[in-house]
């Protein structure tokens, strides 16, 4: 079982940094800003043989409000569950109330503690950790988490405490097993925390009646019927005209990462307000993607008959170029339609996986260009010859033949069509790459075989020949 290491603390104090630095990657947001963590964020850490796993939370102040207090819930879930915690303060700050607030409920909780004093850089250590022994969490280790000044040393000792064991080479991929990365994604509060706590069965994510909630993407490994999933839970995209914080557009290029990174895009749209444009950008990112997708329509309940008819056919008529997806009417509050999803996300994954042999892409190909010829480019008809799978997610085919750089979009919309009806995909965009065979006597010289060299010589000569005859029956008339 790994260790578990939650980062708590006051808003600002380094949490996400330092989260970075042990989990060597960039997949928490940071600037100098209070309040930017909201939701507790999973990163897995490896130092040297030894694993482990660290949980970023949002920054804890003792008179939050609003969703800074939903925010705060989510930080003392993640000391619950953690094995040992890292209580982050700033060193340039000094002793806050805030600080002796989150020390208190440590040591009501009876929680396995290390007082970590951060921003320690250009101060001397000793003079930087002093005010902090008031707090009676025992000596205080100091760190510069933004230059990774100390953080070997405090995680190996960390760990060193918890009595954490290397472990072999050979399960470093059971530990990584991530299963089906599903990101759930769509315009801000249109319920996309709400399906992922739902999905998960348990307030996981902060939810809040406010758009932009959710500022981060965050992955949440699980399982469900011995299946592994990874659900990551992204930021809502706004038209660009609408986006006036710098964080924000930063959470954006957050949620396109995540959505790059998943298998399966859940899109969540709104019922209530429709289709909207946003909606449709967002669903043309994710097919130019090649990513698999299933369309939600979620707070379904509590519309009228006529308002259902209405939102379908507008689905039918908007999103006739996303039919190849799966789509559900969901309530995501209250649950109804969700159990149902796993269904159509299994089966979208399954066919971004598909594996097809090059004898049963030719037969297809011949039979769909058989039912409709290619146009004819300079007098020469287009010629498709075979087909072979090139890839999954998506699943790319290869198809071979001549002068295929002058195939019409229409005819490649055609193949594409076809392919998916007759493979029944379900769930996945299909790829197409068109290859034009060299000519193997392109550029070279057509060297003559003696005899064909006289040969040429005696039809020249009897060419000669003849019209000087044509010339001596002109001049006789």
């Amino acid at each position: 079982m790994l260790p578990v290491i939650a980062l708590v603390g006051r808003p600002n104090v380094g949490k996400s940094t330092l989260f970075n630095r042990l989990t060597r990657s960039r997949d928490a947001l940071v600037a100098d800003l209070p309040g930017l963590t909201r939701d507790r964020k999973y990163g897995e850490g490896k130092l040297g043989n030894r694993d482990y796993i660290v949980i970023d939370t949002g920054g804890i102040s003792g008179d939050e409000e609003g969703i800074d207090k939903v925010m705060a819930e989510q930080s003392l879930l993640a000391i619950e569950e953690a094995d040992v915690v890292l209580f982050l303060v700033d060193a340039r700050a000094g002793l806050n109330p805030a600080d002796g607030m989150i020390a208190n409920h440590l040591r009501r909780e009876e929680k396995s503690c290390y007082l970590v004093v951060n921003k320690t850089d250009g101060l001397d250590p000793d003079v930087a950790r002093s005010e902090f022994f008031a707090l009676g969490l025992g000596d205080p280790l100091a760190i510069a988490a933004a230059h990774g000044r100390g953080v070997t040393a405090l995680i190996d000792y960390t760990l060193d405490e918890l009595g954490v064991e290397e472990v072999e080479e050979e399960d470093e991929d059971d530990i990584s097993e991530s299963g089906i990365r599903i990101a759930v994604v769509g315009r801000p509060n249109v319920g996309k925390s709400t399906l992922v706590n739902r999905l998960l069965g348990e307030d996981r994510v902060v939810v809040f009646d406010q758009a932009g909630t959710t500022r981060d993407s965050i992955y949440i490994p699980y399982e469900r019927d011995e299946q592994p999933y990874t659900l990551i839970d992204t930021a809502g995209v706004r038209r660009r005209k609408h986006i006036k914080e710098a964080v924000e557009k930063f959470s954006i290029v957050k949620t396109l990462q995540a959505i790059k990174d998943a298998h399966v895009v859940v899109a969540v749209i709104d019922a209530r307000e429709g289709v909207t444009e946003q909606d449709l950008h967002m669903l043309g990112f994710v097919i130019d993607a090649g990513r698999a997708l299933v369309i939600t329509l979620n707070k379904w309940d509590g519309m009228t008959p006529e308002q259902r008819d209405s939102v379908k056919a507008q689905v039918e008529r908007r999103l006739a170029f996303a039919a190849f997806a799966r789509f559900h009417f969901i309530s995501a509050l209250h649950g109804s339609g969700v159990g149902d999803l796993y269904g159509s996300i299994n089966e979208a994954f399954d066919f971004a996986m598909a594996k097809w042999s090059t004898n049963q892409l030719t037969k297809l190909l011949e039979d769909v260009v058989a039912d409709h010829q290619p146009p004819t480019v300079n007098n020469r008809r287009i010629k498709l010859r075979y087909a072979h799978q090139g890839g999954s997610n998506p699943p790319i085919i290869v198809v071979h033949g001549n002068q295929t750089n002058a195939l019409p979009a229409s005819y490649k919309r055609y193949l594409e069509n076809r392919f998916i009806r007759y493979l029944k995909v379900r769930g996945t965009p299909i790829r197409f790459e068109f290859r034009t065979g060299d000519n193997p006597f392109a550029g070279k010289k057509n060297t003559l075989t003696p005899r064909q060299q006289a040969k040429k010589e005696r039809q020249k000569q009897h060419i000669k020949e003849l019209k000087q005859r044509e010339k001596k029956r002109a001049k006789k008339r």
